[in-house]
């Protein structure tokens, strides 16, 4: 029997946030995975939600970086050191011994970019590291019993990437990964306000109005919001006022990608798992799932009940905690288990 310390994590190491859990204690940290470098020198400036602050809003010798991109890797270096930033900053370093970690995947990874997660953790400090598929982590920290012969599906939806599976008896029976996600849904905004107004935003704000006003599915009571960019025309800064329903029209694209992708994964699946799914409904997790009216517009489509699971946007982080407070009771899930050599 694998026996765990309190020493020992479970990392959700997300494209656009990092969370951490520490067994026994819970979420411990949630951080942006940004870093920011200094480009003369190579130093590192900040790490995090410091590093977040910066996004959009540097000099030329400063640049914030995402370095991981559509859930894998993009930069092993500088994921390597933000790692290593967010455990100093999780664990006590008094304590001395190494952690061992879980580390969720999306399911779509390849063995190269397992492991290079598993080095970036053992240089960051790690003594042993386990690897846990995303939607897998998701299920179980959804509060779904996945060790039953009976079908479950769950829609994890991040920031690059969604992850889709249906599960039985503690594993995938069919799954299917994206990169189209959050960011994709930033990115979507961002065109609309171009094509439409010939408005110029950033990143962020196109990410507050998805938060703010974003909608997937069409209300009666509308919402605005004013927003400023930089008309495109002029150069100059301008403000307007958008409408919620214009953010459901700015998003139909890639939310039609997301619907079509569900339904692909449910023509596939056997009948006997479909026919539970139709009773049980489908979990959405993940940032993505919290988008204003995306259970009604799923639910509209695929005509099956949508539940957005409670804690959304810690699923996959309270997955990774609860297998690894009971490795042994998920041994037989997909848990890659590597030693350094």
């Amino acid at each position: 029997m694998k026996v765990f310390s309190s020493r020992d994590i479970g990392i959700d190491l997300g494209t656009s946030r990092v969370l951490i859990y520490a067994r026994g204690k819970g979420i411990v940290l949630s951080e942006p995975s940004v870093v920011a470098i200094d480009l003369k020198g190579g130093k590192i400036l900040a790490v995090g939600a410091e590093a977040s602050k910066m996004l959009g809003r540097t000099p030329g010798n400063i640049v914030a970086l995402r370095p991981l991109q559509d859930g894998v890797i993009s930069d092993y270096e500088l994921t390597e050191k933000m790692i290593r930033y967010f455990l100093k900053k999780a664990i006590s370093s008094r304590l001395g011994r190494k952690p061992r970690v879980v580390v969720c995947v999306p399911s779509g990874v390849t063995e190269v970019e397992k492991r290079a997660v598993i080095d970036a953790c053992y240089e960051a400090g790690a003594r042993r590291t386990f690897l846990i598929e995303e939607p897998i982590a998701a299920a179980i920290g959804a509060g779904i019993d996945i060790g039953r012969p009976h079908g479950n599906m769950i829609v994890d939806i991040g920031g690059g990437t969604m992850d889709i599976a249906v599960i039985s008896l503690g594993g995938p029976v069919i799954s299917e990964f994206i990169k189209i996600a959050g960011d994709a849904l930033d990115q979507a905004i961002i065109r609309y306000m171009r094509r439409r107004y010939n408005l110029l935003i950033g990143d962020r704000t196109a990410e507050q109005m998805k938060i703010n006003i974003g909608s997937a599915y069409p209300e009666k009571e509308d919402v605005n919001m004013e927003v400023t960019g930089r008309n495109l025309v002029s150069g100059l800064p301008n403000t307007i006022t958008i409408s919620r329903r214009e953010m459901t029209e700015a998003l139909e694209e890639p939310l039609e990608t997301i619907a079509d992708t569900v339904h692909s994964v449910l023509e596939k699946t056997p009948p006997e798992l479909t026919s539970d799914i139709s009773l049980n409904g489908i979990v959405m997790t993940g940032g993505g799932s919290l988008l204003h009216g995306l259970d009604k517009f799923l639910e509209e489509r695929l005509r099956i009940d949508v539940n957005v699971a409670q804690d959304a946007l810690s699923c996959v982080a309270i997955g990774t905690g609860k297998a690894l407070d009971n490795i042994d009771a998920y041994a037989e899930i997909p848990v890659f288990d590597y030693r350094r050599g």
